[in-house]
């Protein structure tokens, strides 16, 4: 008989165990994001347990996102993974299964799979999405007001916290209440990412490299546009690229969107017409 554990994020034994897997299969170490306080419940590993061991896991993300105005309840499937010598045993099917039970009030689910699995999740009624991507070239003048403020510890962290929380900039879909998942990343991978205009009071995790400003977060008052937000990178930037669907697209350009060995899979109405609306899943909301 399969045993599967959940909601074991505060045993001590299970986490460790839950990330030498992970460390094995993605190099990832979910270790330090627990214990700087981001993991919250809205990551909740569903895992088989072996001899005390976890060898098998589908982590259940809850990432509502606020569509057009509306807060839709959505689940993405993500960290999968079976330990090597576990593999071809039923462990991941056994999970879906389980999960299966606990997201029913779900408006959608959706994950991103790579290329070596592509048959499988059409057997739980996942069909292929589309997302969208927005570029727009740039000839702009103007010095760079943008400060980068390290995410290095608890100083920074209070400060990109509150402005999420204050935040009223709008995309045309937006993640909601789940300030861990974007910390995932700002307070790990891209310490060096998150900028601070202090005339505009915005905030902006974001990439720049050979004049491409690739924006995956914006977090500003009321009244603050995105123009605003990319004037204020100065005139370096020659293109910019979103990580997410802006609200107001005009002027840039829209292409469908497709990662390289990642293809995303939905279920729910939902995304019943997220590719007609050119939407995306924001760049910093995947797990």
């Amino acid at each position: 008989m399969i045993t599967i554990v959940k909601d074991y994020r505060d045993n001590d034994q299970l986490r460790s165990s839950f990330n030498e897997l992970a460390k094995a299969t993605f190099g990832l170490d979910f270790e330090p994001w627990y214990q700087y306080g981001f993991w919250t419940d809205c990551y909740n590993p569903y895992s088989v347990l072996l001899d005390g061991k976890i060898v098998a896991n589908v982590s259940v993300n809850q990432t509502d996102m606020i569509i057009d105005g509306e807060r839709r309840k959505l689940y993405q499937l993500g960290t999968v993974m079976t330990g090597e010598a576990y593999r071809n045993r039923g462990y991941i099917r056994a999970i879906m299964a389980e999960i299966e039970k606990d997201i029913a009030d779900a408006d959608g689910v959706y994950l991103f799979a790579n290329d070596s699995v592509l048959e499988f999740y059409p057997k739980f009624g996942f069909v292929r999405g589309t997302e969208h991507i927005y570029t727009k070239a740039i000839t702009q003048d103007g010095e760079c007001t943008m400060e980068r403020v390290r995410m290095d510890g608890p100083a920074g962290w209070i400060r990109l916290r509150m402005a999420m929380e204050n935040s009223k900039f709008e995309t045309a879909c937006t993640m909601a209440d789940n300030p861990g998942l974007i910390f995932f990343y700002a307070a790990q991978f891209m310490q060096d990412c998150v900028y601070h205009d202090r005339r505009l009071d915005a905030w902006a995790i974001a990439e720049m490299e050979d004049g491409v400003l690739t924006l995956h977060n914006i977090f500003a008052p009321a009244g603050v546009t995105l123009g605003d937000v990319i004037a204020a990178f100065g005139e370096e930037v020659k293109r910019v690229t979103l990580g997410f669907a802006p609200k107001d697209a005009a002027g840039f350009d829209c292409a469908q969107y497709h990662e390289e060995d990642c293809t995303f899979f939905v279920r729910g109405t939902a995304f019943d017409d997220f590719a007609a609306k050119k939407l995306r899943i924001p760049s910093l909301s995947h797990a």
